[in-house]
Formats: structure tokens, sequence, C-alpha cells
């Protein structure tokens, strides 16, 4: 029955958009092996990502799911989530996302996910926002609010990818404001995105999050951390 299925309904990859008869996988096993997972879950140590942060604002807890390098898996999922309209890649790594994060003890009272926002142009034109995508994963898995009520972009910015970590910073600053001013009663936030480089725009985000509510705990989660 499942052979019939697959011929009626045949299953591609996510990622390589390879046919596989595989009912239960969104990717196909190849893939799913060259993926580099960070497993900062099992660190007893800072990591990486928590080092790029020392210094520039106070998190609570930060979390990358998969490893950013030059040609390998993971510059696929972004770059399907991104540029090829596959907004079902983030959904699907949302969820895996999600699944650890409930594991995870820093993370374990999040009550809000907050998109990192992409300006209203750049969101008609790509269709969607890659971060808010992958906020609907998480919240499917952790059963955490999905807020995108309280950021928004206030200007269109060009492309980071080829600017230095001062020129991030620069290019980043008052992009962003909240939508709303109410207090609302929410003790951990969590920033999500889709991958995190310099960190300027998490950073950017986090500062404006931490005036309106200086109490609660702010923390970043994202698909992937560049190497």
């Amino acid at each position: 029955m499942r052979d019939l299925l697959h011929v009626l309904y045949p299953q591609n990859c996510l990622i390589c958009k390879h046919e596989f008869n595989q009912s239960r996988l969104a990717i196909c096993p190849i893939c799913i092996s060259e993926l580099s997972y960070t497993n900062f879950e099992t660190y007893p140590e800072a990591t990486n990502l928590d080092k790029l942060f020392w210094g520039r604002v106070h998190l609570s807890g930060t979390y990358a799911l998969l490893r950013f390098k030059q040609q390998n898996s993971t510059q696929r999922v972004l770059h399907e989530l991104k540029y090829n309209n596959n907004a079902e890649i983030g959904l699907h790594f949302g969820k895996e996302l999600g699944t650890v994060l409930k594991q995870i003890p820093a993370f374990s009272d999040m009550d809000a996910l907050i998109p990192v926002p992409l300006h209203p142009k750049k969101e008609f034109i790509r269709g969607y926002n890659q971060a808010e995508v992958i906020c609907k994963g998480i919240a499917e898995t952790s059963q955490v609010s999905l807020r995108k009520d309280l950021l928004k972009r206030t200007s269109f910015t060009e492309s980071q990818t080829r600017k230095s970590r001062t020129s991030r910073w620069d290019n980043m600053q008052n992009r962003f404001m909240l939508r709303t001013r109410k207090e609302q009663d929410l003790q951990h936030l969590v920033v999500v995105d889709d991958v995190v480089t310099t960190g300027s725009t998490l950073e950017s985000c986090v500062r404006i999050l931490q005036n309106q509510f200086p109490q609660a705990k702010i923390s970043i989660a994202v698909l992937a951390v560049a190497e």
C-alpha cells in the first residue's frame, strides 16, 4: 500500500527535491546524513553562539539547530527557505527546533516567540517572512504563542551578506520599533531568526525588547549559526 501511495503521490526531499520512498520522512536519508547539527543542548560550557553576544546584550539563553558553512547542506536549506519559496522546509526545521527547545532548561519557561520582522516590501517580494515560518514550526511542537505583533521593521535595508560586522551593525540601527507600548504580562521572550552571522540584527531587536520589558527574560533561537 505504501508503494502504491508513493506512485500516486510521489514524495520529494525538501532539500534536494529528489524522489524517495520514505513516507514518514520529509528529507531523504542522504540529505539528513549531510546536515551539520550543533548539538548545543549537550554542551556543558558556553557555545560560540553564547560568546557572540557576550558584552553586547544580556541573554537568558541561545540556541542554533544547525551549523552553517559555505557549500554544506545547511546552506542549501537556507537557500531553499529564503530564495526558492520553500516555506515548508522552514516549518519542518521549526518543528525540530521546537522539539529541542522544550528539552533545554533555559527555554523551559518561554511564553512568546517573536520572529525578526521583514520590511513589508521584502515580505511581499518573498511571499512570507522566513523567521515567522520557523516560529510557526516551533509553536506547533512547543505550544508557545507566536507574537508577530510586538516588533516591526521601519525601513527597507539592502542585503547584509557582503557587509562587515561594523557595517551590519550600522545598517541595523533604528531599523526596528515596537508595534505596541501596552504593558503585557510576558516573562520570557524568544527572538527567532533563520541564521545568525555577526548577530547585529538580533542584537538590535533584543535591545528594543529589553527597553520595553525590562523585567522579562530574553533569549534567541535560530535555525543556523555561521562558522
